[in-house]
C-alpha cells in the first residue's frame, strides 16, 4: 500500500489537491517539522492548527495520521530533502512529497540561488532505490475557475482561464488588508486560523521612536500623537525617557554604558508591546545611532518608525526650564548630550520634524499620516 509522507507548509488547496492525488488508495503521514525555521515562515503552532482541522474535516480518519516531528529546519536544500526522506522512511512511509525549492536557503551574497528549484527532487529521486522511498514531485498547480479544480501548469492550455495567489499577495493583499482569502484558494477554516494569527495591518504592532536633543519637543509631540492614535482606535503605550528612568532604569547614571542600557531596556519593552499587537511610542534622547539600530532590530525593521525631532540646540536651550544646558555650559553637569557628549543624528529617519516652524499638533499629524500610509492606522 502506498504510504505517503508530507512535510507541508500551510495546507492551502493547491497542496491539498496534490496530497490527495499522492495518497489515492493509500495512507497519508502528515509529518510537519515543528522547530526553528527561517524568519517570515508561518510558525508551527499556526500550521498545526490548520493541519488538525483539515485532517478532521476533509480526510477519512483511517487514511491519515498527523504526527509532529520536533526538528529544526537547516535550510540545506537537496541534502535536507534527502535527510527528510530518510526520516519519513523510518516512520513507515514509502513515498515522500518533495516541493520546489525544498528547504531552500535562498540566494547567496551575489543574489544567485544556492540551488536550482528542482535540485532537491532530483537528488531524492536519484537515491530512491537505496532509500526505499519514491519521490513524489510537488508540481506547480493553478486553479481553473470554469472547472472548479486544480491542474498542473504544464497541462493547461494558454487560452484557459486560471487563477492563483502568491505568498506575497496572501500577506499584502489579503491578511494585512483584513480581506478573507477566497474559498477556492484555501479552506475557510484555514483562512480563519491565518486571520487570527496575522491580523490586518491596522491591528499589528508598531514602534514610533522619537529621538532628538533634550528640549527638542519629543515628549510634547508624543503626548499629542497618543491622543490622536487613541481617537483612531489604537491602543498606545508611551515610554517617556524621564519616566522610564524613575522606574525601569532607576539607579542608572549617565555614562555611555548606562545610557545604552537604558535605551536597550526601552527597546526591549517596546518590542514586547509590538509583538503583542500594541503601539509603543518611545521618547528618549537616545543619542547613539548604533544603540537605536539595536532597538530597530529588536522590534523588527518593518515595525520601527524612527522620528527625528530636528530642533537646533540654541532653541532647545531656550526651552530648558530645568536649567540643564546652563549647568552643562558652566561645567557643573558632565557628559551632557549636545554640549560635551555627542548626539548622532539619524542618517535616514522615516520622519523628520521641524519644531521651530510647526506646532506639536501639526507634527503629530505628520506622523499620523505616515502611519496611515504604512497601514498601521485605518484611514
Amino acid at each position: 500500500m502506498r504510504r505517503a509522507a508530507g512535510d507541508a507548509s500551510v495546507l492551502h488547496r493547491t497542496l491539498y489537491a496534490l496530497v490527495s492525488l499522492a495518497v489515492a488508495g493509500g495512507m497519508l503521514l502528515l509529518h510537519p517539522s515543528v522547530g526553528m525555521t527561517k524568519p517570515g515562515d508561518v510558525d508551527h503552532f499556526t500550521r498545526v492548527r490548520g493541519y488538525k482541522v483539515l485532517a478532521e474535516k476533509y480526510y477519512e480518519a483511517d487514511r491519515i495520521l498527523l504526527a509532529l516531528l520536533p526538528l529544526a529546519m537547516r535550510m540545506a536544500g537537496p541534502r535536507e530533502a534527502l535527510w527528510h526522506a530518510l526520516i519519513r522512511r523510518n516512520h513507515g512511509a514509502n513515498h515522500f512529497i518533495v516541493g520546489r525549492d525544498h528547504a531552500s536557503p535562498g540566494n547567496d551574497s551575489t543574489g544567485r540561488p544556492f540551488y536550482g528549484p528542482y535540485d532537491a527532487q532530483e537528488l531524492v529521486a536519484q537515491h530512491a532505490a537505496e532509500l526505499g522511498v519514491t519521490m513524489v514531485p510537488f508540481s506547480e498547480l493553478v486553479y481553473l475557475p470554469d472547472e472548479d479544480r486544480y491542474e498542473e501548469t504544464s497541462r493547461v492550455a494558454p487560452s484557459t482561464r486560471t487563477a492563483s495567489i502568491s505568498g506575497t499577495q496572501v500577506r499584502d493583499q489579503y491578511l494585512n488588508a483584513g480581506r478573507a482569502l477566497p474559498p477556492w484558494f484555501t479552506r475557510p477554516e484555514v483562512a480563519e486560523i491565518l486571520a487570527e494569527t496575522y491580523p490586518p495591518r491596522h491591528r499589528q504592532g508598531v514602534c514610533v521612536w522619537f529621538t532628538g536633543l533634550s528640549g527638542s519637543g519629543k515628549s510634547t509631540t508624543a503626548d499629542v500623537l497618543t491622543e490622536l492614535l487613541l481617537e483612531c482606535g489604537r491602543q498606545v503605550t508611551l515610554l517617556d525617557g524621564d519616566v522610564v528612568r524613575t522606574h525601569l532604569s532607576k539607579g542608572l547614571g549617565f555614562s555611555r554604558e548606562d545610557r545604552d542600557t537604558n535605551i536597550r531596556r526601552i527597546g526591549f519593552v517596546a518590542a514586547e508591546i509590538v509583538r503583542h499587537g500594541g503601539m509603543a511610542l518611545c521618547a528618549a534622547v537616545s543619542p547613539y545611532r548604533a544603540t537605536r539600530d539595536e532597538c530597530r532590530g529588536l522590534v523588527g525593521a518593518d515595525r520601527f518608525v524612527e522620528v527625528f525631532v530636528d530642533t537646533p540646540i540654541d532653541v532647545c536651550e531656550s526651552r530648558d526650564s530645568k536649567g540643564l544646558y546652563a549647568k552643562a555650559r558652566r561645567g557643573e553637569l558632565k557628559g551632557f548630550t549636545g554640549i560635551d557628549d555627542p548626539y548622532e543624528a539619524p542618517a535616514a529617519p522615516e520622519v523628520r520634524l521641524d519644531t521651530v516652524n510647526a506646532s506639536p499638533g501639526d507634527n503629530s499629524r505628520v506622523i499620523l499620516e505616515h502611519l496611515k500610509r504604512a497601514g498601521f492606522v485605518r484611514p
